[in-house]
């Protein structure tokens, strides 16, 4: 969507007595900062990293934050390099990745003041992960796949007329709480490469791009790949018992289970097939396929995020939604009236371009009552300095 360039930030607009109450969570994309936000839009707590720039966040019933992001060391400061005879990238495998979005090297949990109790390391991980109830964590991470599995996948462009590095595809990856691998689902081999072909104006580097991972009490897997425009549930033996998405969905992102068991997307309707591009929030029954509760924007054009973003349905049947790339947050209720909207104040610089940006990646609300706020002190006040600064007071 466009937006006005003396656009106010923080809250904008507020109707109380129809809210869901609480503190929500953001983390400014490519930033190194996290925060509380109350219902005013005031920051009440901060989490601030010395060289994590994070991309997705989640809050513990502990009080602890479990973060994912890549070591901003790790980010190449150079335009990749080409085999001048080939065409090549001559770049390894771990550099490559750092010029992926969504691309995370580190999966961490700090406590209330920032401090590491539990870190695990991998070289591919990226965008989501899942903390099961055991501790255990869910999460993707990209595999190079053989030269004929890419020659054979239908779809997608190449802006290169010599050779190109291995196409990506997705392992999804559990570990316990010492990293040791629970199981891993490969992905690739789920997916068809005649039916479920990259989209034709997106680069042939990644066939699915997973950009969320969700795992339902019965310890089936809720995925979203974002090149393929694929949903899709993987069942305890690994295999696919659902494929939900394109023409339905356009590049959405995240997919996530609902209790009565249907699944909530973030169609961001990226190159859409028919028509202008333009985003809506779906829950489906994968029983029918059937399209059960809808939200977008009126004129449809109001509402759009061609990338990342997010919606969480909140206890009260309400749901907070992420417009990443505007960086605005918004509650609706379920007929589909706002009743929150606050908009992010902190720009980041893209690592690609140096382009100046206010994206979220997702958004959480979390209860006054959460057990993790038990003894702690979220007042305005102890971070005006912040407040002032981004003009949030």
């Amino acid at each position: 969507m466009g937006w006005s360039v003396s656009q106010k930030y923080g809250l904008t607009f507020h109707r109380p007595q129809l809210s869901f109450v609480g503190y929500t969570l953001v983390s400014p994309h490519s930033g190194k900062s996290v925060f509380l936000v109350d219902m005013n839009g005031q920051f009440v707590h901060h989490w601030r990293f010395e060289h994590l720039l994070i991309r997705k966040v989640e809050l513990l019933d502990s009080g602890n934050l479990l973060a994912i992001g890549v070591d901003e060391r790790l980010v190449p400061s150079e335009a990749p390099h080409f085999d001048p005879a080939t065409g090549e990238s001559n770049e390894p495998f771990e550099q490559r990745l750092r010029r992926i979005g969504g691309n995370c090297s580190m999966l961490c949990e700090v406590d209330w003041d920032g401090k590491i109790v539990w870190s695990h390391e991998e070289v591919a991980f990226h965008h989501d992960f899942k903390r099961l109830a055991n501790g255990n964590v869910v999460f993707p991470v990209w595999k190079e796949l053989s030269q004929e599995l890419s020659d054979s996948v239908a779809g997608g462009s190449s802006d290169s007329t010599g050779p190109t590095p291995p196409m990506l595809g997705d392992d999804v990856v559990e570990i316990d709480s010492a990293g040791k691998e629970i199981r891993r689902v490969e992905t690739w081999k789920l997916f068809s490469p005649e039916n479920d072909p990259i989209c034709p104006l997106e680069a042939r580097a990644e066939w699915t791009h997973m950009n969320s991972v969700d795992v339902n009490e019965a310890g089936e897997i809720l995925v979203s790949c974002r090149n393929n425009s694929r949903v899709a549930i993987i069942d305890n033996s690994g295999s696919m018992k659902w494929s939900y998405g394109a023409p339905d969905t356009a590049h959405q992102h995240h997919a996530s289970w609902l209790s009565n068991g249907n699944v909530q997307i973030f169609d961001n309707g990226m190159h859409r097939k028919q028509g202008m591009s333009y985003s809506r929030v779906i829950e489906v029954n994968p029983e029918s396929n059937e399209v059960i509760w809808s939200y977008q924007g009126n004129p449809r054009a109001q509402f759009f995020s061609g990338h990342i973003s997010g919606a969480v349905r909140l206890p009260n049947s309400n749901c907070l939604i992420t417009e990443g790339t505007s960086g605005r947050v918004l509650e609706i209720t379920a007929d589909g009236e706002p009743v929150w909207e606050w908009w992010n104040p902190v720009f980041n610089s893209s690592a690609n371009d140096g382009e100046s940006m206010a994206f979220l990646f997702r958004a959480y609300r979390y209860p006054q009552d959460f057990p993790g706020f038990a003894g702690k002190e979220l007042n305005p006040e102890s971070l005006n300095e912040l407040n002032n600064q981004y003009a949030l007071i």
